[in-house]
């Protein structure tokens, strides 16, 4: 992230996703629902100290559980958009949480350079119901860009500005589903960032996986993963970064894909992944593996996704992998 502090938001763009926050009900349950845009300006009417802000729907509105790398695309674009060509000095997402963290990490690698800060915020209960988190959520988060917020990707949850890098969604009840998590950081020095990955650069999709390792997992299976037509793929590791090092079938698998890029994450809350520990952790290593660090799950995917879709040589993609790039490692 940029380390400047941007000036006071003047003019805020509000992109709404669907999620929670929105949601009313329908015969089968809280479902997205459009004419969120009223119901905002009737409950922020009056209130002081904000940014001016006009609000976008990016159709279609969806529960964040069907969201996918497509929809993040088109997500991106909006927010160039607003920022580039409609005078928007900063922006605030309106997104459900269940896939809020993946969301929020992978746009931190799509929008590399943005010149403005974008806040991702949601809610646990719909706007409008009884001890409903929306309103305090979005009133805080319009309140924090308006006082101005660093340049770069974060999220705004019950009073706390998270990194998107360093944080997961945690509960599935309560008024702040998301816990910064104590992982490890790497005390290497940020890498020179390619100009592939400038903003303002075309970006493709890209297909990764994540597969979490349980005892007795077969080969089969990982085999079955990387032939599915993955570039890259996370595998989340026990402890430091152990897996069944004593399987040839499974270290075989991960030695033929070379076509794949496989990054391990540890299956932790806190620490980081060190391959070379134990012998269980180098032959995964020798195997291809490569580190990443104290990367959260969804800031592996995300930093996955946005090497890839950049368009950058396999070789490059691999080394940039182990590299700081935005704050996900260090």
């Amino acid at each position: 992230m940029n380390p400047a502090v941007s000036p006071p938001a003047r003019n805020i763009m509000v992109l709404y996703t669907g999620g929670t926050i929105g949601m009313q009900a329908s015969a089968n349950g809280l479902a997205p629902a459009s004419g969120f845009e009223q119901r905002m300006r009737a409950q922020l009417a009056g209130q002081s100290g904000l940014a001016s802000w006009q609000f976008q729907e990016l159709l279609p509105l969806i529960d964040s559980a069907n969201m996918t790398p497509l929809y993040w695309q088109r997500l991106r674009a909006a927010i160039i958009d607003a920022v580039a060509l409609r005078g928007c000095d900063a922006v605030l997402v309106l997104h459900g949480t269940d896939t809020l963290a993946y969301s929020a990490a992978a746009l931190g690698f799509q929008l590399v350079g943005l010149p403005a800060p974008v806040l991702f915020t949601g809610s646990m209960l719909p706007a409008g119901v009884a001890d409903s988190d929306a309103w305090e959520n979005l009133g805080g988060a319009l309140q924090a860009l308006s006082a101005g917020l660093t340049a770069g990707v974060q999220l705004y949850f019950h009073g706390q500005l998270l990194d998107p890098l360093r944080c997961a969604k945690v509960r599935s009840v309560g008024r702040q589903p998301f816990a910064a998590l104590k992982r490890a950081r790497s005390s290497a020095p940020q890498a020179l960032l390619p100009a592939a990955l400038d903003y303002r650069q075309p970006t493709t999709l890209a297909t990764v996986a994540v597969l979490p390792l349980v005892p007795g997992i077969a080969a089969g299976l990982l085999t079955a993963v990387l032939d599915s037509g993955v570039q890259g793929l996370v595998l989340e590791c026990y402890g430091s970064g152990t897996g069944p090092g004593d399987d040839p079938a499974f270290l075989a698998a991960l030695q033929q894909a070379q076509g794949v890029v496989i990054v391990a994450v540890t299956q932790c809350h806190e620490g980081g992944v060190e391959l070379d520990v134990y012998e269980a952790g180098s032959r995964l290593r020798q195997a291809g593996v490569l580190s990443g660090g104290g990367m959260t799950r969804e800031a592996a995917f995300g930093k996955l996704h946005g090497l890839l879709g950049a368009g950058l040589e396999l070789a490059e993609v691999r080394r940039l992998i182990e590299q700081d790039l935005i704050g996900e490692l260090r």
